[in-house]
């Protein structure tokens, strides 16, 4: 392994972007996970699960909060620089 990877800052994971684009996007449109979860047809605690990464998500729920967010599903998983 060659000094530059070795140093190198780990990448975000999938998950890891997707519960700081979901935390980031939820409060700036105003709504506690309680409200994105109806807005989403999804439970609290699933919601609340994704934001600690503690759960592994389908894309159908993907698509049920980028829609209750109204954003694209990209835009979920894009890192926000």
């Amino acid at each position: 392994m060659s000094s530059a990877a070795k140093s190198s800052p780990r990448a975000a994971s999938a998950r890891e972007i997707l519960a700081l684009n979901l935390i980031r996007l939820r409060q700036a449109n105003g709504l506690t996970q309680e409200a994105l979860a109806f807005e989403s047809g999804l439970h609290r605690t699933f919601v609340a699960h994704v934001e600690r990464q503690a759960r592994n998500i389908s894309l159908d729920n993907l698509e049920r909060l980028a829609y209750a967010l109204n954003v694209p599903v990209h835009r979920l998983l894009t890192p926000d620089d």
